[in-house]
């Protein structure tokens, strides 16, 4: 926690957090007049401020402690949290490398935040020489990873991401939305070797609640226990909490979605290869595929009056547009479009 210490900002350090009642408190069998709570209705009470239950479930999944997971409304709030905890506005700096998932620099902007974006190789790689020099600058407090990658959709080199982790003199947050995709196995099983990793989750993607806005970080606890000190009082409904809970007592359902979006992704793959229109179809560990088109903004516009609609990404990498894998009726619909353009 001492080296810890010398990377969050001084104030965080000094706050005194607030405390609610049902961190206080938190029971549904006993008379709660402390909450200014309305006593009538379905969701009159306050939600469970840390989402105890929730994390008992993610606890024995991951087999890790308790202590060492923080849920967040989404992992764009675990985003922003990380730079309000070490982060000095207008003096710190965050680094990443692109192309990569927008909230980066969207959330950097907000704390006034300076983002340092690195350029990956033609293989969507880190590009290691002379990278040492800059993680041991003590400005940079935060370094952020997105493996799988959005919108490349490779995983980064396990090499490259043990040199990050372990030359880095900040904290190194690695984005694993998609990880449940993937062939490669997820990097929390570092995070008792390296006190400053966090490892973010989600349960957006494979597990198919991205209504219910639930982002996990894996960390050490001094850490999880930053995060839970200026967070929010009650930053995940009741109603979202549930909805977790119930999607992970039902992992084989999990499975079969999962199996079945692998599938149609291998199927997609093949068609996309053999189209005229399309250059190239990148390697991925996700639920989408980068796509690299000829004419990528006429086959977008044709896509679109077919209400069909998938994520251009020619500004960040030429040609390139990001399809999402859908159902079997939704990819037979996108092919059946896509041959017909010419």
């Amino acid at each position: 926690m001492n080296k810890l210490k010398s990377i969050v900002r001084d104030n965080i350090l000094q706050l005194s957090p607030y405390s609610s009642a049902r961190e206080e408190y938190y029971s549904s069998k006993e008379i709660l007049l402390d909450a200014n709570e309305n006593p009538y209705g379905l969701l009159n009470r306050y939600p469970d401020p840390f989402q105890n239950k929730l994390r008992v479930s993610l606890s024995k999944m991951k087999k890790i402690s308790k202590a060492s997971i923080f849920i967040g409304n989404g992992s764009d709030q675990i985003i922003d949290l990380a730079f309000r905890v070490f982060c000095n506005p207008g003096i710190d700096k965050a680094l990443t490398f692109i192309p990569t998932y927008g909230m980066y620099q969207v959330s950097a902007d907000i704390n006034n935040v300076e983002l340092i974006k690195l350029a990956l190789n033609k293989d969507f790689q880190i590009k290691k020489q002379g990278l040492k020099a800059l993680l041991k600058n003590p400005s940079i407090k935060l370094l952020f990873l997105c493996s799988p990658n959005n919108p490349t959709g490779n995983c980064i080199n396990k090499e490259d991401i043990l040199f990050l982790v372990e030359n880095f003199s900040g904290v190194v947050v690695i984005d694993e939305a998609y990880i449940d995709f993937s062939s490669r196995p997820s990097a929390i099983q570092l995070i008792n070797s390296f006190p400053n990793l966090i490892v973010v989750q989600t349960l957006s993607k494979a597990w198919g609640l991205a209504g219910a806005r639930i982002g996990i970080a894996y960390s050490n606890p001094e850490l999880i226990g930053l995060f839970n000190k200026i967070k929010p009082p009650y930053n995940v409904s009741e109603l979202n909490q549930r909805a977790a809970c119930e999607a992970l007592a039902k992992k084989r359902d999990y499975i079969k979605q999962k199996r079945a979006i692998l599938n149609e992704k291998e199927k997609l793959v093949n068609q996309l290869d053999e189209m005229e229109e399309v250059i190239k179809v990148f390697p991925s560990e996700t639920n989408f595929l980068l796509v690299q088109f000829k004419n990528p903004k006429k086959i977008v516009r044709r896509l679109q009056k077919n209400r069909i609609i998938v994520r251009d990404r020619t500004k960040e990498i030429e040609g390139c547009l990001r399809i999402t894998v859908g159902t079997a009726k939704e990819n037979k619909l996108l092919v059946n479009k896509l041959k017909q353009i010419k």
